[in-house]
């Protein structure tokens, strides 16, 4: 099941070492989970507006308040909905985050791979479930199957034997905890060149 570690909104890391250009460098890390939890227990209780969600909030509304928030967006932890802010269950949150649905995961993900850019959108697909929260097992589950049903695999140009012998190749991006993005972003220029 997709767990959730509080990473810091500003730089993502998830204990007292932040970024040296971190917004929240020197923020102690209980204030830091306190302004996930001040949010998470109000939205698992129930949906609200994100004004009722800044007035009933423990304590003033700061900006670590808004950086979490836009965080749990992010994350797809949280959904808006007609207005209205909803905490997504564990099984709602498994199932929205196997298919990315911003850009450039989108892309990576519904075009799949081309050669020329394999080795970054497979490092982006798994540094992406990593980011997400899923396990090593649902990474891996998740990238083998995008790579044989975007049609990846079927157009060549990798070295590996198997979807899944590549996949357990690149487990070190996943434990690493490499960022996606600026990878997905390359992947997805030469992809929408290609097809």
């Amino acid at each position: 099941m997709p767990s959730f570690e509080y990473p810091c909104p500003g730089c993502r890391t998830t204990n007292s070492l932040h970024e040296a250009d971190c917004r929240f460098e020197g923020t102690a890390w209980p204030d830091i989970e306190k302004g996930y939890t001040d949010l998470v227990s109000l939205l698992s209780v129930e949906a609200r507006s994100e004004d009722d969600l800044r007035r009933d909030v423990h304590g003033e509304w700061g900006p670590l308040h808004a950086a979490a928030l836009d965080q749990l967006r992010t994350e797809q932890r949280v959904v808006e909905e007609n207005g209205v802010l909803r905490l997504l269950t564990a099984a709602e949150y498994k199932e929205t985050v196997s298919e990315p649905t911003r850009e450039p995961m989108r892309t990576i993900y519904r075009k799949g791979s081309v050669p020329g850019c394999h080795d970054n959108a497979v490092f982006a697909m798994i540094a992406w479930y990593e980011m997400v929260g899923l396990s090593w097992a649902e990474t891996k589950e998740n990238v083998v199957a995008w790579l044989r049903e975007s049609g990846s695999w079927a157009r060549g140009g990798f070295e590996e034997a198997s979807p899944e012998e590549l996949v357990e190749k690149k487990r070190h991006v996943y434990e690493a905890g490499y960022g996606w993005k600026e990878k997905a972003q390359s992947a997805k220029r030469v992809i929408e060149r290609a097809v």
